[in-house]
């Protein structure tokens, strides 16, 4: 990988300390989580160039895993100092933990670095946001940080103790918020049931899961399906942030999802916004974004 240096991408701003460092068309993605970097490639060997940006300052360790979407295990040390216990990094302002030992990520995904802004920035105090896929609840995080009230739906206790952290990292109570453990699809019909609404509900599925009774969900099939189950816990004039990750779908045909969702739940749309990935992901537009308030 020739002249690597140069294509290094600085901190988007002086409130980030975790981002895309390096995003090659050769097969060769660096993550930068305040200067611990994480290489992961298309290859399955470590590019030994890369071992020079220790030793030339710019990145105090390197770890590595190759990009296979079935590899859970933890990322391997590399060269630097080792990382044996989490560690805080901060975007846009927010602080999450990161951890090195973690298999499947080490905590937030960084294409997400925009969309937590923008919903930091347009919740208001006290507003009522459901968070679903949760994962480590970083949306949860950037909104509460919003001064809103959050609710956090996963599959996964861990991942949501997880979450609960990375409220108090930015002095907030986890008391005050909601962690529910289990299916999305049940949660968004039981909160239904009950006439529980938001004033925002954050949408960012993995691309296929199946749930404990074996049903099986495909984002570039069942979207629509899910925005009209969301759409029935979201206030008259509230918001849909609607992500997806999937390059079977091209950015029209994920918003005419979108739209068709909200059509499914007997909702209005009143506005759309089309939003492409963070910049330093070089144009790449495997993640859809769509914002969509409804009427």
């Amino acid at each position: 990988m020739k002249q690597w240096r140069d294509q290094l991408k600085p901190a988007p701003d002086a409130e980030t300390t975790a981002w895309r460092r390096l995003h090659s068309r050769e097969g060769v993605w660096v993550d930068d989580f305040d200067g611990r970097w994480l290489v992961q490639t298309q290859g399955s060997s470590f590019p030994d160039e890369l071992r020079d940006a220790v030793t030339g300052g710019e990145a105090r360790s390197l770890y590595w895993k190759p990009r296979d979407k079935d590899a859970k295990t933890a990322p391997e040390w590399i060269a630097g100092e080792k990382v044996t216990e989490p560690f805080l990094v901060t975007e846009n302002g927010v602080r999450f933990w990161i951890d090195f030992e973690a298999g499947y990520s080490q905590g937030i995904f960084l294409d997400q670095r925009e969309n937590r802004r923008r919903v930091l920035e347009r919740v208001g105090e006290g507003d009522r946001v459901l968070n679903t896929f949760a994962y480590t609840c970083a949306f949860s995080a950037a909104a509460a940080v919003g001064g809103a009230v959050t609710s956090s739906l996963d599959l996964s206790r861990p991942y949501l103790d997880w979450g609960k952290r990375n409220l108090e990292a930015n002095g907030i109570d986890p008391a005050g918020h909601y962690f529910c453990k289990g299916d999305v699809f049940e949660w968004l019909g039981t909160f239904h049931r009950q006439g529980r609404t938001f004033q925002g509900v954050i949408l960012d599925p993995p691309t296929f899961s199946r749930n404990g009774k074996g049903k099986v969900f495909k984002a570039d099939r069942d979207y629509a399906d899910l925005v009209a189950l969301a759409c029935g816990v979201v206030e008259s004039g509230g918001w849909v942030l609607c992500t997806g990750n999937t390059h079977r779908l091209d950015n029209r045909s994920f918003e005419k999802a979108v739209r068709e969702g909200v059509r499914q739940g007997r909702r209005k749309v009143e506005r759309v916004e089309v939003f492409p990935m963070p910049e330093e992901f070089n144009g790449d537009d495997y993640l859809k974004t769509v914002w969509v308030t409804v009427g």
